[in-house]
């Protein structure tokens, strides 16, 4: 007997679909992603221990800096003193200085400036690793008309604030400053401390004696932001606690 289909039936392939994407495309890879971030903590464990070991670090660099400062308390050239300096051979006052002397004052100074360069590293790879960096950081396309509403707001000029978000505008332009300051912060104090060897980097300041009134400039800057920093905290002291535990999650 022939066992062969006859030739009036077809005979019928059962095909399967090719899979044109992998089971871990890039669409499943951000969703994912998108998910872990919408269920982290507000302040993640990794910011707030970079943002407690921060305070002592700077107190230490901020005073001992003011000690070097006291040692030659002017800005320019010796001889050649600029004339817009308004507190020209006034030293700082002896309560906001750390180090006892000159000497001592620079071996704290420049210790500790490792330690807060290296949680400053480590800081910046977590944000970049988590995305961290995009609830956080400025980004002029998302946040230049919500920072323009959040200014009118406070000015009164607008009656009610902008829509909320993790930040607004303007904390996101502050929070970015502060970050951009820190760098040229360390990138001056390193024209100072080696000008001869980083040469490149004291040319690029403008000079020796330019990048002490860049380094002292960012100083007051930071300053600056710390005090507007507490006073925002003062008025919502629920951020404390949530800098401390870590907040709700989402």
């Amino acid at each position: 007997m022939d066992a062969r289909p006859p030739k009036d039936r077809k005979s019928t392939r059962v095909t399967t679909p090719l899979r044109v994407s992998p089971p871990w495309s890039e669409t499943t890879d951000s969703s994912h992603a998108e998910e872990r971030r919408r269920r982290r903590r507000a302040q993640p464990a990794a910011i707030r221990l970079a943002h407690w070991i921060n305070i002592p670090l700077l107190v230490i660099m901020a005073g001992s800096g003011l000690q070097i400062l006291a040692a030659y308390p002017a800005l320019g050239p010796r001889g050649a003193q600029y004339k817009w300096y308004p507190f020209q051979n006034d030293a700082p006052p002896s309560w906001l200085r750390f180090g006892g002397w000159l000497a001592g004052a620079r071996h704290w100074h420049f210790a500790i400036a490792w330690f807060l360069i290296l949680n400053g590293v480590i800081y910046l790879i977590y944000m970049i690793a988590s995305g961290e960096w995009r609830r956080r950081v400025f980004i002029p396309t998302r946040d230049t008309s919500n920072a323009v509403a959040m200014f009118a707001y406070y000015l009164r000029v607008r009656k009610t604030p902008p829509p909320e978000d993790f930040y607004n505008g303007l904390q996101r332009m502050a929070y970015t400053s502060a970050i951009m300051f820190a760098v040229v912060v360390v990138m001056s104090g390193l024209a100072i401390y080696k000008p001869v060897q980083l040469y490149w980097i004291t040319a690029a300041f403008g000079g020796y004696d330019v990048a002490r009134v860049v380094h002292l400039s960012c100083l007051v800057l930071l300053a600056m932001f710390t005090a507007m920093h507490l006073v925002l905290v003062a008025l919502h002291p629920r951020t404390i606690v949530t800098m401390v535990t870590g907040g709700q999650r989402g």
